[in-house]
């Protein structure tokens, strides 16, 4: 199992086991992590699952492809470490991940 650090907007962290394979957004749903509605459930549609990728993780997680960098035209306060959860899928490298929900989605 991957462990995964999930910062909700209130400052309040969700330690989770996640399996490899799904998704960051997979594991916040099944966690309850407030703020992290996808709506699309997935379908990289929607901008509802946005997070913030701690800067110590963000070449580790790499860069969002173009369909990904299109929706987040629609998020909330994108910044540059700003990914679709949906799109960022568990695997070993990614053991200690942190990321944080933001205030809103969009």
């Amino acid at each position: 199992m991957t462990k995964l650090h999930i910062i909700a907007f209130d400052g309040t962290a969700y330690d989770i086991d996640a399996e490899n394979g799904s998704t960051v957004m997979e594991n916040a749903i099944r966690n309850s992590v407030p703020g992290i509605e996808a709506e699309c459930g997935g379908a990289c549609a929607c901008a509802t699952c946005h997070v913030y990728v701690d800067d110590a993780w963000t070449g580790v997680v790499g860069e969002p492809e173009s369909m990904e960098e299109d929706m987040l035209d629609f998020a909330f306060d994108v910044r540059p470490n700003s990914r679709l959860s949906c799109q960022i899928k568990v695997r070993d490298e990614l053991d200690g991940l942190i990321v944080r929900v933001p205030e809103h989605q969009g």
